[in-house]
């Protein structure tokens, strides 16, 4: 059981990297989120506010903004799919559901400006201080609740192991991201924008087929 979970989470990071992470821009934005997730993580234990303010602001933003305006979206000639088969077997999140998740994150401000006690669960907002800190506890059960709503949704549109899986390569992610993006800066300022080792991966699939 352990051998096929390690299996399917090593398929799940491939299929991830191979799709959705061609341009260099994205990856080295990927890595900027991948650092901060990390510091996200540490300060869930001392501050989640913070962590929260943080993992939302910094994390979710770079590398959003990665996969939605510098990610190719055209015909994927190293995979031969095209975004639409790949927007429609993306195990997580694809586009349309991120813009669904990500209007939820930037909407839910509203709701506690025009109900301060967000329906009696805060005491009433002062400061901006106090303001910035209630917001930042609506992302943090945001972000947990994404990640248990497409979990639990996999178990049934998929398996219990496909969402398992899922759930542990999202918390994971940073981790791998950073192992796997370290260099795309540095490539990024040679001027390198497409990541020209998928292509090399690519071919040699072709060839073993």
């Amino acid at each position: 059981m352990i051998k096929n979970f390690l299996q399917e989470l090593r398929t799940q990071r491939w299929d991830d990297h191979r799709y959705y992470h061609h341009s260099r821009i994205n990856q080295s934005l990927h890595f900027v989120s991948a650092l901060s997730f990390l510091f996200a993580y540490v300060m869930l234990f001392f501050d989640p506010v913070v962590s929260a303010l943080v993992g939302w602001l910094v994390s979710m933003t770079s590398r959003q903004a990665g996969h939605f305006f510098f990610e190719p979206k055209g015909y994927d000639h190293v995979n031969q799919a095209t975004h639409e088969h790949k927007e429609d077997i993306k195990v997580g999140y694809n586009l349309q559901r991120k813009v669904v998740l990500m209007a939820i994150w930037a909407a839910s401000p509203m709701v506690l400006y025009f109900d301060p006690t967000l329906f009696g669960l805060f005491k009433p907002w002062v400061t901006m201080t106090d303001f910035a800190r209630q917001v930042a506890k609506i992302w943090l059960v945001v972000g947990i609740g994404g990640l248990l709503f497409r979990t639990i949704h996999l178990f049934f549109i998929r398996d219990v192991e496909t969402g398992l899986v899922w759930m542990t390569k999202i918390i994971t992610d940073p981790f791998n991201d950073l192992k796997l993006y370290h260099k795309a800066p540095l490539f990024l300022m040679k001027g390198e924008l497409i990541d020209p080792g998928l292509h090399l991966v690519g071919e040699l699939e072709e060839k073993h087929a």
